[in-house]
């Protein structure tokens, strides 16, 4: 006969799907911050506010550093200097790899273009610069300092159902805007 702890236990998530959600709510996160950061950034570049990415507020190239930072750094002590270094080097290869990617193969796209930018040292055909990869770095910083820990502290104490209230419909939106507006609608209805 089980006792009624365990009968709660059962019905409650495990540490793997916790786990799970933080990683995506960080995606997200990160997804928003990088929408936040080029609202500014483009502010201050044009003069004026430029809306960034095709549906709701995140760019979900953001997203994807910020996985990769969270997998790079998932529960280990980092030093500083050294997420520095891994955001700088992951954001390279995710920037430059997609720049050319979606230069080359995909029309000539282009969702950003360093060499009309103002601040561009060291630009490399228009996918990266000194300036995009030193940002992401104190980013990558500030995220794996507060973000990373955070969200998980969060999503480890948060009651199930407050958790999932919260989580499946911002996943939901956040995954059906990509499909819509970054997948459907530029390669499906040409």
């Amino acid at each position: 006969m089980r006792t009624m702890s365990q009968a709660t236990t059962q019905k409650d998530l495990t540490q793997k799907q916790r786990d799970i959600i933080a990683v995506i709510l960080l995606v997200i996160l990160g997804a928003m911050i990088g929408w936040v950061y080029e609202e500014l950034f483009y502010r201050i570049d044009q003069g004026h506010f430029i809306r960034r990415g095709q549906g709701g507020p995140w760019l979900p190239i953001y997203g994807f550093g910020a996985l990769f930072l969270t997998l790079a750094v998932f529960k280990r002590k980092v030093n500083p200097l050294l997420v520095f270094v891994i955001t700088c080097i992951g954001s390279f290869i995710i920037e430059f790899t997609t720049g050319y990617v979606l230069y080359h193969y995909f029309g000539g796209m282009r969702l950003w273009d360093y060499n009309v930018e103002i601040w561009n040292w060291g630009n490399i055909g228009g996918y990266v610069c000194f300036r995009s990869v030193a940002i992401f770095g104190i980013l990558g910083i500030l995220f794996a300092k507060w973000a990373i820990p955070g969200l998980f502290k969060i999503t480890d104490t948060a009651p199930k159902k407050k958790l999932l209230a919260f989580f499946i419909p911002l996943a939901v939106i956040f995954f059906g805007d990509i499909l819509v507006n970054y997948i459907l609608i530029p390669f499906v209805f040409k």
